[in-house]
C-alpha cells in the first residue's frame, strides 16, 4: 500500500482521542488512551506502522458520511453483487447527552459490518503495533475474539469471526449475504489495569446506539446558528467539540503528528497539544457553532495554566499538553519513514520554550467574552488577571518569536505588539470587575504607547502595507487581525492597502493566503494556510466588502474534503492537502469568517 492522500481520511472522536479512517475502511491512525498517546495504528506515517482494515475485496464504487449530525462514519461499498455498510465511531459513555459528551468513555472502537443488498466478500485485516508501531504483540485466540499485548499495552479484540493469525497479526476473508451484520469491538487497556474481557453483543450495541444519540443531542442542543454557511459552520463545531479532551476541555491543534508542510521535507511537527496563542479565537468559534459551556471548560484550562506562570513570576507558556503538562520536550521518532517518506517523524513540540507575547492579549480577550463567567471568580484569580495586564504593559517592547513560532532569532513581531494591545484593551475594559481600577490610567498610556508604534514603525509606505516586523519589508498575513481584534477600523486607507497587499503578494494560483514568505530558519517551503485565508474573507466582511469576503470564503471552503475536514496547508500547485489534519484552526477560521460575513450581510440591509 502507497501512502494515501492526507484528504482520503475521516475523523473518529470519543472526545478523549481520535482515529483517522481511509475511504477503503482502514484505521491507520490511533493513539489509546489519550489524543497525545503512543498510536496503536500508525500506517498514517509508515507503511508497516500498522492497521485495522474491514473492505470489500472488489469494490466499484465508494461513498461515504457522517451519520446525522454525530462522528459516526458510514461508509456504503459498492460491488458487482451487491452492497456493503460499514459504520465506524469511538464509543462514549452510554449515557452521555448534552455537556457531558465523552465522560465515562471506555476507550473502545466500534465497527459495524453489515451486507444490505445482494452479497460481497470482505477482507479484514488486523495488525495491531503499539508505541507508535515500534511494538510487535504477541496476538492470542481468546475466547469471542483475539488478545494483542505488546510493551504496556493490552488490546482486545471481541469479534465472532475466525481469523488466520499470521506472524504478528490477524486476517479473515467472509462472505455476506444480505441481512448479515457483524460486530467488531476494540478496547484497549494497559498491563496494570483492569483485564480485559469480550464484550457481550447486547453491550456493543448499547455502546454504539447510545454514542449516535449522544452526538446528536450534543447538535441539537448547542448548534443554533442559522446564517451564512449554516451547515459548513456546523459541522466546523462538532469537529471542534471532536477535538476537545473532555477530562480537561483543551483543545488539540490537531490530532495527528508530523504530516508535513512540505512533502518530503523537515517541517514535521506534533500538534496534539493546546495552544494557548488561539484562545480568543477558538472561544468566538465555540460560541457561534458550538456551545458556551464548552467554552467556560476550555477558559477555565487555558488561564489556569497561564496564570500558574504568573504566580511563578515566568513568562506564560505558549503551549500545554492536554492535561495541563507542562514539559513537551521534542524527540524523533527513527523508525518511521513519515508520511511520503517526510522524515523527521517528531513527537512533543519544543515550541512550549519559546517565547510569545501573543498570549496575553488572547487570554484577555476570551476573558472578555466570559465577562459574567469571570465576576464568579474568586479575588486571588482576578488579582492574576491584572497581574497579566501589567505584564503585557512591560514587555511589549521586547522581542519573541511570534505567533509563527519562527526557529530563528527573537524578533520585534508586529503581531505580538497588537496582542499586548488587546491585552491592555480589554483590561481597560475589565478593569472594575478586576478590582484593578487605580491601574487604568498606566494601562491606557502604555496601549497608546503600543497603537502609536504599531502604526507608526509597523507600516511600510513603499509596500503599502502594514508588515511582519517593525521596520520590516515582508508581508505577513497576521496583520490580517488588526481590524479582527479592534486596532483599526475594517475600511480604514491603511486596511484596505494592507489587504490589497497581501492579496496581490501572499496568495497562490488558488487565491488562497500564505502566512508569509520570509525566511523563517527552516529549511524548504510550506503550502498555503487556510486559517489565514478565512481571514482574509473576515478583514473583507469588515471591510464591508462583502461579496468580495464572500468569494474568498468560497475559495478556501472548497477544500474541505468529502466529510468536511478542513487540513493545515494546501499544496499550491497540486491543490493537496499538507500539514497536520485536521486542523482546529482551520476550522475555527471558517467558523468566525461566516460570522463576520453574517453580521456584514444583517448590517447592510438595516
Amino acid at each position: 500500500m502507497g501512502y494515501l492522500p492526507i484528504s482520503d481520511y475521516a475523523l473518529l472522536s470519543d472526545c478523549h482521542t481520535a482515529a483517522l479512517v481511509s475511504r477503503s475502511g482502514s484505521i491507520d491512525w490511533l493513539p489509546f488512551p489519550r489524543f497525545d498517546s503512543p498510536s496503536v495504528f500508525t500506517r498514517l506515517l509508515d507503511n508497516e506502522g500498522g492497521h485495522f482494515s474491514i473492505c470489500p475485496m472488489k469494490v466499484k464504487e465508494t461513498k461515504r458520511k457522517y451519520v446525522g449530525n454525530t462522528m459516526c462514519l458510514q461508509t456504503v461499498f459498492h460491488t458487482d453483487s451487491g452492497e456493503i455498510i460499514l459504520e465506524d465511531l469511538l464509543a462514549v459513555g452510554p449515557n452521555n447527552t448534552g455537556h457531558e459528551l465523552g465522560a465515562g468513555a471506555p476507550h473502545a472502537l466500534i465497527r459495524r459490518l453489515r451486507c444490505v443488498r445482494g452479497s460481497g466478500a470482505v477482507r479484514i485485516e488486523y495488525a495491531p503495533r503499539p508505541e507508535y508501531g515500534l511494538v510487535l504483540p504477541l496476538l492470542r485466540k481468546v475466547e469471542e475474539g483475539i488478545l494483542a499485548q505488546g510493551g504496556a499495552s493490552i488490546l482486545f479484540l471481541t469479534s465472532s469471526i475466525h481469523f488466520q493469525h499470521v506472524e504478528f497479526s490477524a486476517r479473515a476473508d467472509i462472505a455476506m449475504n444480505e441481512g448479515d451484520e457483524y460486530f467488531f469491538l476494540l478496547e484497549y487497556g494497559s498491563t496494570t489495569g483492569m483485564p480485559l474481557r469480550p464484550w457481550a453483543a447486547g453491550k456493543i450495541n448499547r455502546f454504539f446506539e447510545g454514542t449516535l444519540r449522544a452526538w446528536a443531542g450534543w447538535s441539537a442542543l448547542h448548534q443554533n446558528y442559522q446564517g451564512f454557511s449554516k451547515e459548513m459552520v456546523h459541522n466546523s463545531g462538532r469537529i471542534l467539540q471532536a477535538l476537545t479532551y473532555y477530562p480537561t476541555g483543551a483543545i488539540v491543534a490537531a490530532p495527528t503528528t508530523s504530516l508535513p508542510e512540505t512533502i518530503g521535507g523537515i517541517r514535521n511537527w506534533d500538534y496534539r497539544f493546546c495552544w494557548i496563542r488561539d484562545a480568543s479565537l477558538t472561544h468566538n468559534a465555540l460560541w457561534v457553532a458550538a456551545c458556551p459551556d464548552e467554552s467556560i471548560k476550555y477558559f477555565d484550562f487555558t488561564a489556569n495554566a497561564a496564570l500558574t506562570h504568573i504566580k511563578r513570576g515566568l513568562d506564560v507558556q505558549t503551549v500545554f499538553g492536554i492535561g495541563g503538562e507542562q514539559d513537551l520536550s521534542e524527540r524523533e521518532l527513527l523508525h518511521l519513514s513519515g508520511w511520503r517518506n517526510s522524515s523527521p517523524v517528531r513527537v512533543g513540540n519544543d515550541a512550549w520554550k519559546q517565547r510569545q507575547l501573543d498570549i496575553y492579549g488572547e487570554l484577555f480577550d476570551a476573558a472578555l467574552i466570559l465577562q459574567d463567567y469571570i465576576r464568579g471568580q474568586n479575588r486571588a484569580t482576578l488579582s492574576m488577571l491584572a497581574d497579566m495586564a501589567d505584564i503585557a504593559s512591560r514587555v511589549w517592547t521586547k522581542r519573541d518569536q511570534g505567533i509563527w513560532e519562527m526557529r530563528g532569532p527573537a524578533k520585534h513581531f508586529t503581531y505580538s505588539k497588537l496582542m499586548c494591545w488587546v491585552a491592555l484593551d480589554r483590561a481597560i475594559m475589565l478593569a472594575d470587575l478586576l478590582g484593578a481600577g487605580d491601574r487604568v490610567s498606566s494601562w491606557r498610556e502604555a496601549r497608546e504607547a503600543i497603537k502609536n508604534s504599531i502604526l507608526s514603525y509597523a507600516w511600510n509606505g513603499e509596500l503599502g502595507a502594514f508588515t511582519q516586523t517593525f521596520d520590516g519589508g515582508d508581508l505577513d498575513a497576521s496583520t490580517l487581525m488588526m481590524p479582527l481584534v479592534g486596532l483599526i477600523r475594517g475600511d480604514d486607507p491603511r486596511m484596505l492597502s494592507t489587504i490589497e497587499a497581501i492579496e496581490n503578494g501572499l496568495t497562490d494560483s488558488h487565491g488562497l493566503v500564505y502566512r508569509y514568505k520570509s525566511p523563517d530558519g527552516l529549511e524548504g517551503e510550506e503550502g498555503t494556510f487556510l486559517t489565514c485565508t478565512f481571514w482574509l474573507s473576515h478583514a473583507l466582511a469588515l471591510a464591508g466588502k462583502v461579496g468580495h469576503a464572500k468569494d474568498v470564503f468560497e475559495r478556501a471552503s472548497t477544500f474541505v474534503n468529502d466529510v468536511g475536514l478542513l487540513p493545515e496547508e494546501i499544496e499550491p500547485r497540486t491543490g493537496e492537502f499538507l500539514g497536520n489534519y485536521p486542523q482546529a484552526l482551520s476550522h475555527i477560521g471558517l467558523i468566525n469568517a461566516a460570522w463576520a460575513i453574517s453580521l456584514a450581510e444583517s448590517s447592510s440591509t438595516m
